[in-house]
Formats: C-alpha cells, structure tokens, sequence
C-alpha cells in the first residue's frame, strides 16, 4: 500500500514541475502518494499549515520558510526549487490616486498573511529605500480575492503579489500596477515538517528526486510555455517572458550565503530579532 505525502503550495505557474510529477506517475512509482494542497493564502498559510501539521512539504518563499523556521515553524529547508528571483508586482485600487512607487510608505497594505511575501517584502522594499513600514499599516485579507475588495474600497492602498498571476486584472482594469520589487535572493525553497523528516527521510528523498527530476525535463520542454499559458490562463508572450526568466533547482543543494543573505535582511529590517546559525535552517542529511 502506497504511503501519503502531502505537498502543498500556491496555485501558481512557479509550480508546474511539481504538478507534472506528480501527474506523470513519477512519485507514484516510488511507491508514494501525492496529496496536493493548494495554499491560496500564500506563505503565510503555509506557514500556519506546517504549524498544525496539515502538510509534509511545501513549495514556500524562501524568506517567509526562513523568518518562520527562526520564529518556531517545525519545519526545514530540504531543497532549493525555484533558483531565480520572483518579481512582485505592486498594485493598487484604480480609483487611488496613488501613482508611483515611491509614495507608498505611509499608505495601508493589503496582506494575505503575517509572514507572507505580502508582508515582508514591503518591509525588506522600505529597508532598502531607507524607509520603515509599521505594523499597524497591514491588514490581512486573506488572499488576492480579498486584495482586490479590499483595494477597491479603497481600505488598503497597496497590495504585493506575483507580476504576472496580477497582470489578467491589470489589463482588466480591476488593479493598477504602480511598480515593481525583484526578490534579491532565489524565490522559493521546499521545505518540510520536522516530523516527516524525521520518521520518514527516504521518503522525502524520493519526492526531491522526482521533482528535480522533472524540473529539469520542464526546463527542457519546448512545449513548456503552452503549458503554463493554457493552465494559468497567462497570455502566451507573458508565460513566455516568465518561463524564460526563470530557472529550477535540479538538485537539493541550498547556499548558505544566500541563507546569511535572507538572515541579514531580516533582521536589518526588524522581522527577526537576532541573527542565527543558517546550519539550523536546512536538513541535515547525513548517512540518507
């Protein structure tokens, strides 16, 4: 009998590899069974959802994965995934006379979560225009869904989210983009619950070798675009453009320096209280 994984993440075009693992058979013939959660709410929920152990593995950004690791999170990084940076669109309601970037500091956020990509990248994007964000200028709305009400009424005036899964209600007039933000390390880590690392490591093994194993292929794949256009209903020149900015992890190895990196930044930026041993952050494998 087939032993569960439950791998979750945010329903976006970042994930197709695993989608196509998991739809090839591939983690099957490993003698596993996927269960794939989707996490509209982003890093955030996720974060919540490793708390309560409601998943194994997750598709996560990596410095929500890190800040929540260094705030109690019982969870590791177990692999790199996505290697380049996610550009996050920053958006707000048409009707707000907010027009550039630079205006933002003082105004109301949209979050989805508190440690989400929503949440600290406004923070670690003020840092480095020498700008502070208090936490009373976030209000949590849950997801895009609730962005888009909460900006249209104008009770938020800025909302961070992923370029092109925003761009469809941009062109739509539901959102007006008044800058961009490009994550300064690599955006998204799998990451997994103590637990499963713990009572099942050559499970996790098995998965990491079929995802990294299909992310290459994807990377590969000239049909790759028609398939992140046609599934995310992403405009084929948009999935294009994406597709060829972005690069997958094709094997587990993380860089601590980049981890210090993240680690730095977050505690320059107050999110976390002291720095920290990144040997903490990632799973030993030793003898697996």
């Amino acid at each position: 009998m087939s032993k569960t994984i439950r791998i979750g993440g945010v329903p976006e075009h970042y994930n197709t590899p695993i989608h196509l693992a998991i739809e090839s058979g591939a983690i099957d013939n490993e003698g596993l069974k996927v269960e794939w959660k989707t996490f509209e709410g982003g890093t955030g929920e996720m974060r919540e959802a490793l708390i309560n152990n409601e998943v194994d593995i997750c598709a996560i950004l990596t410095e929500g994965i890190v800040s929540g690791i260094l705030q109690g999170v019982p969870a590791k990084i177990i692999s790199g995934y996505v290697k380049s940076p996610l550009i996050w669109g920053i958006h707000s309601g048409t009707e707000n006379p907010i027009k550039d970037h630079k205006e933002i500091y003082d105004k109301q956020f949209a979050i989805s979560r508190i440690g989400s990509g929503s949440h600290l990248m406004p923070i670690v994007d003020a840092l480095n225009n020498d700008k502070k964000i208090e936490e009373s200028q976030f209000h949590i709305i849950n997801n895009l869904k609730g962005a888009l009400s909460s900006l249209e009424k104008q009770e938020t005036d800025v909302f961070y989210w992923e370029k092109y899964t925003t761009k469809p209600y941009v062109e739509r007039g539901e959102l007006k983009r008044i800058g961009e933000y490009v994550t300064p390390w690599p955006c998204f880590v799998l990451a997994a619950h103590n637990d499963i690392i713990n009572e099942r490591p050559k499970d996790i093994s098995r998965v990491l070798r079929q995802i990294q194993r299909t992310s290459a292929q994807f990377m590969e794949n000239e049909d790759a675009v028609e398939i992140v256009s046609k599934r995310f209903e992403i405009k084929k020149e948009d999935a294009a453009k994406w597709y060829h900015a972005t690069e997958w992890a094709t094997d587990g190895w993380v860089s601590n320096k980049m981890l210090k990196n993240v680690v730095y930044t977050l505690k320059a930026a107050n999110i976390i209280n002291e720095m920290a041993d990144t040997q903490q952050l990632v799973w030993q494998r030793n003898s697996i």
